[in-house]
């Protein structure tokens, strides 16, 4: 037998015998029940047919996603191969080596095409732990129609105070449309995040440069009473239990004039599948207080990782590279349209003609840049991270403070009463940790 028909035999069995592999192995994904996940899974069995690795799903809503992929991470439970993690977990996990480093990603994938502030947030000392699927800002959507209405023009850049004049004018109890509909949900992530960017905007901190707690200054007494007067003038009842896709749906109804939350949710609010007010939706940078140099909007990426304990890491990273690449990009773009593609993780999306002419992109862009995770207060911080601090223990004590907040906007305790219970929370974790 000649050399070369050896090779090829050998090249053919090699394939047959990964394909036979592959087609014995499963990875099971713990994801966040957001629209852009739930899309993802739609596409997976195109991954399953191009690799022979077979994916089962878990799909959790984001406070109970994140208690589980904590525990499971930091006792090594080995029940996820991937982990949909953020910008806070992915270079703290990542330090710890309780994470896989994406240094085996493909030439073709290019990692150099991931935007800047994305790469750097997902990364430990140079090295990448987790791939964006999608990468996000905060923003305002607003029904353009009730604005005309109300003889106002959203500025691409508004103060709170036009927020909640604008709110007043577009509130119609009458018919069932709030003002504004925004987070007030418990958990770090969810109305805790917003609530913390919301107190960076007013010129608040959650700490000093000597790692004291701050939430007993006047400008964290400014920000919450803002928030809950504006939100029990015009918000939504029971909003201190809204987050993420519950006032999704409250805007999509036409039930919400305004809204001010993830960068990401544009597609959902201009999708005409989905909302009934599709046509008439606008966008502007996240406001801030008047006089204030920095505005209501955080980063973050809802991105792919995983976890050191996996006995499948090369299937794992297959399928982080399909799901996270620009190839499945074009994918979402053939078959629903480019306004439906996962936004904010990749530079060439944004130089693409064709994301150019969707309506949100620029703002979205936009809003990601104007996000300063090392300068995210008005007053120095020793910390890094705009809708959290990036230490280990942020994720416990905010959730407690969060739950304090909620029980503010429930009416079951003051806004001062919050406070101080969130200062005691603050400092005793601060002590606790060594920090002070």
């Amino acid at each position: 037998m000649s050399l070369k028909r050896v090779l090829g035999a050998t090249t053919a069995l090699t394939l047959c015998t990964a394909a036979a592999f592959a087609q014995d192995t499963t990875i099971t994904i713990a994801t966040v029940n957001n629209g852009d996940m739930i899309r993802m899974q739609g596409y997976t069995d195109q991954f399953t047919a191009e690799t022979g690795i077979a994916v089962e799903w878990v799909t959790l809503e984001e406070n109970v996603l994140r208690q589980r992929v904590t525990t499971d991470i930091t006792t090594n439970g080995g029940q996820f191969d991937i982990m949909t993690i953020g910008m806070y977990e992915a270079p703290i996990w990542g330090a710890n080596g309780w994470l896989v480093p994406l240094d085996g990603l493909s030439e073709d994938y290019n990692v150099d095409d991931i935007l800047p502030a994305m790469r750097a947030g997902l990364s430990h000392d140079g090295t990448l732990f987790a791939a964006p699927f999608y990468g996000e800002s905060s923003m305002i959507m607003y029904r353009t129609d009730l604005m005309e209405a109300a003889g106002l023009e959203m500025p691409d850049a508004p103060t709170w105070e036009f927020i909640r004049e604008a709110a007043a004018a577009m509130d119609d109890p009458e018919n069932g449309v709030n003002g504004i509909c925004l987070r007030g949900k418990p958990g770090w992530g969810e109305g805790g995040a917003f609530i913390n960017v919301t107190a960076n905007s007013f010129g608040a901190r959650v700490v000093d440069e000597n790692w004291q707690a701050q939430l007993d200054s006047e400008e964290w007494a400014n920000a919450l009473n803002f928030y809950v007067n504006l939100m029990n003038d015009y918000g939504p009842d029971g909003y201190a239990t809204n987050g993420f896709n519950e006032n999704l749906s409250l805007f999509q109804q036409g039930l919400c004039g305004m809204w001010i939350d993830a960068t990401v949710a544009a597609s959902f609010v201009t999708n005409p599948d989905d909302s009934e007010v599709a046509d008439s939706v606008g966008f502007a940078l996240a406001p801030n207080a008047e006089g204030v140099d920095r505005r209501s909007n955080w980063l973050w990426a809802w991105a792919l990782a995983i976890p050191a304990g996996t006995q499948q890491s090369d299937a794992a990273l297959q399928f982080i590279e399909w799901a996270t690449s620009a190839d499945y990009i074009e994918l979402v773009a053939e078959n629903e349209g480019w306004a439906n593609v996962p936004p904010g993780a990749r530079t060439s999306l944004y130089e693409n003609p064709n994301y150019a002419e969707v309506p949100f992109a620029q703002m979205t862009l936009d809003s990601i840049l104007a996000a300063d995770p090392n300068n995210p207060t008005v007053d120095p911080v020793p910390y890094t991270g705009i809708q959290f601090m990036a230490i280990p223990e942020w994720a416990g004590f905010w959730t407690e403070v969060s739950q304090e907040f909620s029980n503010a906007y429930a009416g079951q305790q003051t806004v001062e009463e919050a406070l101080a219970r969130a200062q005691d929370i603050v400092n005793e974790a601060m002590e606790a940790a060594g920090y002070q």
